[in-house]
Order: structure tokens, then C-alpha cells, then sequence
């Protein structure tokens, strides 16, 4: 969603350092104070809200996803107001400064608000594209027409678009495909961001702006970790996928605003999402089911079984390695590697369970790979640990009183999520019932 002038988030850049690979890295302040285009805020940020971006970025690096990345957190020893939940109740809290790091920051929106301005804004628009073109994207810059990048579009006209003929077109389209390999990864992990407006798009196809994400404990499609995103939750879970293209459309229209690239283009860099997402995401599932190929069936009535009986995500599929491919197990017996997450079920689910889990093993036994080889490629692609919000509250409580050690612990362990860590077990445990409260599974912008 286009939200206007909303000022620069409380970022303060202190330059760029290109390093001895010749990587090009913006370092950024997150709540250092006011800025020229702060608005009317304060530029602060609190501890609760730093802390959350700065191990969920490190987090989401660890488990192989684009994302910035934290170089630091340092406490202010001076507290913040903020109004949590803005219900008129703000209350003062420990603040706290972010140094994070990426090679690039610039959004969508970096884009689409001087497209807003008018004519008067559109060269800049040019310029903003020249400059991470040829610092982001220099194989662009370096295509020639010997790489014949011609595509024929989907449309009923089946047209034909150039790419080397249009350095923006294949930038864009670029662009596109990478926020798709983005989302599907999201998806994979059962990552939910929350706020995908479009200042928070990276153009690198990076996660960026970490404020109230959740990662799915129990199965939701529709699971919003956002207050302000209900009762429309128009960025639940399930939503992800279309919201990026939604994205894209955007920063296409920009574009076009700007002249880089024409209707066509735009509509093919909205058909290569499309196409980008569900080649990314259909490869994603397949491994983490460790099955021989895409099976769009099984596949789809393990999600619809999964969200009816609210089965917690992460520790289901690391579950599922240890079934057997072995179709003469006997039926009471096929449940039993999942015991843990099929909690409470009657017999009618029972039964769906037990049906699915046929069909998985006949599905398994026709791979020909050996339960071993399997678990290790599954385990591999299914974390034990990822930042569940209750895990990160209990560091940030402790936090808030002066105690970091939890803090460190999770850093630690998230640094390796798809490993046993013999001793670490607690950490992968169910959320408690007091995980469900408001303020821990579903967050508001306030930060």
C-alpha cells in the first residue's frame, strides 16, 4: 500500500563502505533521533522493537534467507513514550539503537514518491534506477543483444519483450523475480512479515524493516501478526504471495510513470513474478516433504489438514523426516512419529491424518531414497528453531530489567536453526498458553 510521505523511519545513514570484495555496505542507525524528514516523531525506537529486529535479522540470515542484517544493538539509558497498542495508554520504555547493515536500503517507495510529485520528480525516478543499476545490478548495465534475453508474453497478442533492448525492463523484471524467490521463502519458513507496504520492498529482494512478524506456531493461513492489519488482514499469512505481485504492479507503474518501461514490460515483469513464485515455492514444499517430485494434491490436503487442526508448523514438517517409507507399516503405527503435533484430534481427524499419511508413503516409497538420506535433505530445509514471538518476548522481558543473557542465547542458537543442539530442546517447544496474549503473538507498529 502507498502511504505517502512517511518520513525516513528513524534511519539515519552514516555512509558506505566497500570492503575488500569490493561489496558495496550502507550502514544505518535505527532510532538515533530526529532527522530533517523525521515528521513530527521523535526518531527514537525502544529497546522492545530493537531487540526484535535485531535478532530477527541475524535469524532469518542463519536460516538462508535475503535479508539485512544487524551489526549491533546499544542501549540509550533513556526511556522512550510510546503508546503500545494505541489505545491511549503510552508508557515510557528503555530505548535503545539498532545498527543494521545491507547493500542497499533503497524501497519501492524510494521510487514511487517521487513518481507521486509529478513531472517535475520523474527524473529522479531515472537517476535512482541508473544509480542501483550500475552498483546493484552491473551484469545489467553489461547485457548485450548476443544474450538474446526475448521473451514472448503470456497476453492474448503473445508479443514479444526484449530485455537487452531495455536496460529498466530487465531491471524490473529482475527485480520481480527476486521478491518472488523473497515471499516463497517466507512461506516455506512460515515466516509473516506484517507490513508489506511498499517502503518496506526491497528493490534487492532483501527482508527488510523487521516490525510485527511472527513466525506461524500453529498453522493459520490467515494469521496476522499485525493489530493495526485486522480485521481485513489484508498482510495475513496467505496473502504474502499476492501482496508482492500487488508490490511489483506498483513499482512497474512507477516506472512507466517515469518512462523506463512500457505497458508490456510492466505486464511481463508481473507474469515472471508469478512464474518465479511458484517455481521457488512448488521446489520449497517438495523439500521439505523430501518427495521425488511436486505433488500439488498431497501437498494441498496437508495444508488443509494442518490449518483445520491448528498443527504448529515448524515442529510438524521437522517431525516428518522421521516417517518411514515403508507402505507396510502398520495404520496404527503411521501417526506415531507425529504424536507431538497432533494434539487432541478425535477419530474423524484421525482418520483424514491416517489417509494423508498413506499417500505420503506410497509417494516416499516410489522415490527409491533411503529414510536416512531423506531425513538429512529434509532437516536441511526444515528448521528445529526459528524466532517464535514468545521466545523473543522472554528475551526482551529479561532485557527490560537489565539481564541480556537471553538475548545472547537466542542469538546463539538461531545462528543454527537447522541443527539438533543437544540441550537446547526448550527452545523448540509449543508457544505456552500465555504466547496467544496480545503483545506477543500480534504486535502493532509502535516501536
Amino acid at each position: 500500500m502507498w502511504a505517502g510521505q512517511l518520513g525516513d523511519g528513524r534511519a539515519i545513514t552514516l555512509g558506505e563502505i566497500i570492503n575488500s570484495k569490493s561489496e558495496r555496505w550502507e550502514l544505518q542507525l535505527k532510532g538515533a533521533g530526529k532527522t530533517p524528514y523525521s515528521r513530527f516523531a521523535d526518531g527514537l525506537a525502544v529497546l522492545r522493537s530493537s531487540i526484535r529486529e535485531f535478532l530477527c535479522s541475524e535469524a532469518m540470515h542463519s536460516l538462508g534467507i535475503p535479508t539485512t542484517r544487524a551489526l549491533c544493538l546499544v542501549t540509550t539509558g533513556k526511556y522512550v513514550t510510546r503508546d503500545m497498542f494505541y489505545d491511549g495508554n503510552p508508557k515510557e520504555e528503555p530505548g535503545a539503537i539498532v545498527c543494521r547493515v545491507s547493500q542497499s536500503f533503497l524501497r519501492f517507495g524510494s521510487y514511487q514518491i517521487h513518481a507521486s510529485r509529478g513531472k517535475e520528480d520523474l527524473g529522479i525516478v531515472r537517476a535512482l534506477a541508473d544509480y542501483a543499476i550500475r552498483n546493484h545490478f552491473p551484469h545489467i548495465d553489461n547485457m548485450s543483444r548476443s544474450e538474446s534475453l526475448s521473451f514472448t508474453t503470456g497476453d492474448e497478442d503473445h508479443s514479444v519483450v526484449d530485455l537487452t533492448s531495455n536496460k529498466y525492463a530487465a531491471w524490473v523484471v529482475e527485480v520481480a523475480e527476486r521478491t518472488a524467490t523473497l515471499i516463497a521463502n517466507w512461506q516455506g519458513v512460515g515466516f509473516t512479515h506484517g507490513v508489506l507496504n511498499t517502503d518496506n520492498m526491497s528493490i534487492l529482494g532483501l527482508t527488510i524493516d523487521y516490525g510485527p512478524f511472527g513466525f506461524l506456531d500453529a498453522f493459520d493461513p490467515s494469521y496476522t501478526p499485525n493489530t493495526t492489519d485486522l480485521p481485513g488482514r489484508r498482510y495475513c499469512f496467505a496473502n504474502q504471495p499476492d501482496i508482492g505481485l500487488w508490490n511489483i504492479a506498483q513499482f512497474a507503474s512507477t516506472l512507466s510513470a517515469a518512462q523506463l518501461i512500457n505497458d508490456k514490460e510492466a505486464n511481463y515483469a508481473m507474469e515472471r513474478y508469478g512464474t518465479k513464485f511458484m517455481d521457488e515455492y512448488q521446489a520449497i514444499m517438495t523439500k521439505k516433504l523430501g518427495l521425488p517430485k511436486y505433488n500439488k494434491q498431497l501437498i494441498s490436503k496437508l495444508l488443509n489438514n494442518m490449518a483445520v487442526d491448528k498443527v504448529d508448523y515448524t515442529n510438524f514438517f521437522r517431525l516428518l523426516s522421521n516417517i518411514k517409507a515403508n507402505p507396510s507399516i502398520p495404520e496404527e503405527e503411521l501417526l506415531v512419529p507425529l504424536k507431538a503435533v497432533l494434539l487432541d484430534i478425535g477419530k474423524e481427524r484421525k482418520e483424514a491424518w491416517i489417509s494423508w499419511a498413506k499417500s505420503y508413503i506410497e509417494e516416499l516409497a516410489s522415490g527409491g531414497i533411503s529414510d536416512e538420506e531423506r531425513k538429512v535433505s529434509m532437516n536441511a530445509v526444515n528448521p528445529k528453531y526459528v524466532l517464535r514471538n514468545y521466545l523473543c518476548q522472554s528475551a526482551i522481558d529479561a532485557a527490560e530489567l537489565g539481564d541480556f543473557g537471553e538475548v545472547r542465547s537466542l542469538l546463539k542458537i538461531m545462528e543454527r536453526p537447522y541443527d539438533e543442539q543437544p540441550g537446547m530442546e526448550k527452545y523448540a517447544r509449543l508457544p505456552p498458553a500465555w504466547a496467544y496474549r496480545p503483545g506477543v503473538c500480534m504486535l502493532s507498529c509502535s516501536s
